[in-house]
């Protein structure tokens, strides 16, 4: 007889079928594990074989094979921990088989029976209810498991009781869905004193979702300002907390159940790898590009970055995914993000001013900005420069403006891009592309003037020129115009890097 339990291997954020089959046969006593188990999976038979002793079930003395199928898939993650032992405990007859071919099962187990927590939950609860089965998982992610809507959760805190359940002498209670993240309140715009142009670039690159770099000496407000941004950004929608809570969720940050209501903010430190940011490692899990998915990624002191590591990001802005290849797999996490970034124009930071600047000014300048590459510079949209605060700027009141002003004015703008793009793919005007751009984006006659004009003489990329289209459609947005003036794309104009001229 061959027992079969139902579980799912991680894939990106796919939730690939698994099926455990178990199987007793006579011989000399053994424990193996088939069909590309990875270290986590081959060490469970020590974890699977305390666990039922701890609950006083022996292995029985006979040849024990577990082939995870199909076997050209890989395993990876101790969450088959739990779907082994119930196919050896349906091997032996302590549980019916038929009930067990109902339910998806994850977790990973303790040596004394405690089912503890595993990442992916989330995703093997939507797989479950696709194929119209019920979950078992740990107790610690029943609240996450019931976000997935109608699926039956088992969550149990050990074996014994997830047993009594299953036998029915003691029924597990239903878990109740976690509570929603609590919207916390960050900096407030009215704290930034001056910088009204950095405020106007931050404001636009909110309203339409664009890169932004922001340029200036040591203590301007380049890393406020960017504190400032999320509490400007507008809540996410269902359907977008569903897809952050997903990423979360295989990267074992859904803590409590929580599901996300907050745009993410990612801020990696400069000493970050390729795999801390981008993806991939021994054990593939997202990097903070993905984990800010449809939030903001940003990147302080740009320049001490690894050139590779910012390199990599370029291929993910574009297409907001991330994938990364393996010999035996490709893996795929969305990265649709948000970039904001901050440097000073040279390694001491004061470039512009005579009595601080270093002996090799201006060249250490060249030489410090020289780290980050044309391509990756063509691809942020915002490009300002922060310049310093006096003392007489800081002595001035607050703004009279706050964040809770300009939050409003962006919610607006996309409500307007959420109406034009609907049904169309896009989000925000920084997604759109081809056609669809040129329907949307396409500058009134004076406009497309100015623009051919200014690409000539700035010698914009095609990419560049189609950035400033974008972030000209989010200023005509915030100012309710229907069609992208000449005034707009001045603007938009004014925030776009000027090319090197050889």
């Amino acid at each position: 007889m061959v027992a079969i339990v139902s579980t799912v291997a991680y894939l990106g954020l796919e939730a690939r079928a698994v099926e455990v089959q178990v199987q007793l046969s006579t011989g000399i006593p053994r424990f193996v594990i088939v069909g590309l188990p990875d270290k986590a999976v081959a060490e469970s038979r020590e974890r699977v074989r305390a666990a039922l002793t701890a609950i006083g079930l022996a292995l029985p003395p006979k040849v024990i094979t577990v082939n995870m199928s199909p076997a050209d898939l890989p395993k990876e993650g101790s969450h088959f921990d739990l779907p082994i032992a119930l196919g050896l405990l349906a091997a032996v007859g302590a549980v019916d088989a038929e009930m067990l071919s109902h339910y998806v099962a994850v977790g990973e187990l303790s040596l004394d029976g405690r089912i503890n927590a595993s990442p992916g939950v989330l995703l093997a609860a939507l797989h479950a209810g696709g194929e119209e089965k019920g979950l078992i998982c740990p107790a610690a992610q029943g609240s996450e498991a019931a976000w997935a809507g109608q699926v039956e959760v088992l969550a149990a805190a050990d074996l014994l009781s997830l047993l009594a359940h299953l036998k029915g002498t003691t029924l597990l209670a239903a878990p109740r869905q976690g509570e929603a993240e609590a919207m916390v309140a960050g900096p407030d715009l009215r704290q930034v004193k001056g910088q009204e142009v950095a405020k106007r670039a931050l404001e636009i690159a909110a309203a339409g979702g664009h890169n932004m770099l922001m340029s200036g000496p040591p203590g301007a407000g380049k890393s406020l300002l960017a504190s400032c941004l999320p509490g400007i950004l507008p809540p996410l929608s269902p359907s977008e907390a569903l897809e952050v809570s997903m990423v979360a969720s295989v990267a074992g940050e859904m803590e409590g159940g929580q599901i996300k209501r907050r745009r993410p903010f990612r801020s990696p430190h400069h000493s970050a790898s390729m795999p801390a940011l981008v993806g991939g490692g021994l054990k593939v899990r997202p990097g903070e590009i993905s984990l800010a998915h449809l939030g903001v990624l940003f990147l302080d002191e740009l320049p001490e970055f690894q050139r590779a590591v910012l390199d990599g990001l370029r291929q993910p802005l574009e297409t907001g995914t991330v994938s990364v290849a393996r010999a035996n797999s490709h893996l795929t996490f969305p990265a649709r993000v948000q970039l904001v970034a901050a440097m000073n124009p040279c390694r001491c930071g004061h470039l512009g001013d005579p009595a601080l600047a270093c002996a090799r000014a201006p060249r250490c300048a060249a030489d410090y900005q020289a780290r980050i590459s044309g391509p990756l510079l063509d691809r942020i949209d915002l490009h300002v420069e922060v310049a310093g605060v006096s003392a007489a700027d800081l002595s001035l009141p607050p703004p009279a403006e706050g964040s809770e002003a300009v939050a409003e004015r962006v919610a607006r703008a996309r409500a307007v891009q959420t109406r034009r793009f609907n049904g169309h793919g896009p989000r925000t005007n920084a997604e759109a592309d081809g056609e669809l751009l040129d329907e949307v984006a396409t500058p009134d006659e004076p406009g497309r003037r100015l623009l051919a004009d200014a690409a000539a003489a700035m010698r914009l990329s095609a990419r560049g020129y189609h950035r400033v289209l974008r972030v000209a459609r989010t200023i005509a947005d915030l100012g309710g115009a229907e069609t992208v003036g000449r005034i707009h794309v001045a603007e938009a104009l004014s925030y776009r890097r000027v090319a090197p001229r050889n």
